[in-house]
């Protein structure tokens, strides 16, 4: 019986041909350098804060301003509270002051929010999927044209526009603001992008494979698939929609088919004219009120919105 070789690190061993060879050596752990751990950057952090600062310090103005009476606006600072707690009051006030006008404000631009923006991302998830998924003549000449709308302002084709519904009769009515809203170049450049990444082809020839038509395969094959670029391209719409000013200005003449951005300038315009009321503890809680279903909306859909952001960042 032969007697085992023990086997020192660094020193050749002889396998029963009396041949030696190499013996293994157990690697030691890599030692982490200064160099690979993440660097931070003063400046960085500086700027992040300066940017926190900028966009937070609005929000906790307007929150605070909603807690005070109108004298208690000009009577203390804009960052603290006052001695009053008016919140509860001045809510209650919003939503009762001029016979209720408020609550009728918020349901029109629920209107324009839910046909316009919704209208809007259901037509650009179609054209964004036809683009990126089917060959067809004028395919260029179409992505062309979008890039090209997305380059214009809205306010630059807000005149046109109103001479146009002038025409056809519809100025002053909600069509005037929900038929614009349906487009969006954006959105349907967006969808376009990331259709082309997120729908295999050979996914879609199982499909065509298994018998299922083109629209069955568009709502049970690519439609799942495109949720977090919908929900991307439904934010974007519905917060242009919800913040659209300009728009109405021009085409609504009506108060009763005011959104909340007009409604609450015309609120704020009532201290610049003859025996006019200065409500501005209104205007102020009702500004926060209009923000708080934009701010939901973020946080409930913020892991898709992410998502929908991210893709195509990286190639497989």
């Amino acid at each position: 019986m032969t007697s085992p070789v023990a086997t020192v690190p660094g020193r050749s061993t002889a396998d029963p041909s009396g041949t030696p060879g190499p013996v293994p050596r157990l690697r030691t752990p890599r030692r982490r350098h200064s160099a690979d751990k993440p660097r931070r950057s003063v400046l960085l952090t500086v700027l992040t804060s300066l940017v926190l600062l900028y966009s937070l310090v609005p929000l906790v103005w307007l929150a605070v301003s909603a807690t005070k009476t109108q004298e208690g606006l000009s009577r203390s600072a804009g960052l603290w509270f006052d001695g009053d707690f008016a919140l509860w009051d001045n809510i209650a006030e919003t939503f009762t002051y001029d016979d209720g006008v408020f609550t009728r404000w918020l349901l029109n631009t629920l209107l324009y929010v839910g046909l316009g923006a919704g209208g809007a991302t259901f037509l650009a998830v179609l054209g964004g999927y036809a683009l990126a998924k089917f060959d067809f003549p004028g395919r260029r000449a179409v992505f062309a044209v979008v890039i090209g709308a997305v380059a214009v302002p809205g306010t630059a084709l807000a005149v046109p526009t109103f001479l146009m519904f002038s025409k056809m009769g519809l100025t002053n009515t909600p069509w005037a603001v929900v038929i614009p809203s349906l487009i969006s170049p954006f959105g349907l450049y967006l969808m376009w992008v990331f259709a082309t990444e997120a729908i295999p082809a050979e996914l879609m020839e199982a499909a065509r494979i298994d018998g299922a038509g083109e629209v069955r395969t568009f709502f049970r094959v690519a439609l799942p698939l495109l949720a977090p670029g919908i929900v991307t391209v439904l934010l974007f719409t519905m917060v242009a929609t919800w913040n659209n000013y300009f728009l109405p200005l021009v085409m609504l003449k009506d108060p009763d088919w005011y959104p909340l951005t007009l409604g609450l300038n015309s609120w704020n315009q009532q201290a610049a004219t003859a025996g006019g009321e200065a409500v501005f503890n209104l205007v102020v809680t009702g500004s926060l009120i209009t923000i708080l279903p934009l701010i939901a909306a973020f946080l409930l859909l913020q892991k898709y919105w992410q998502s929908g952001l991210a893709a195509g960042s990286v190639k497989e």
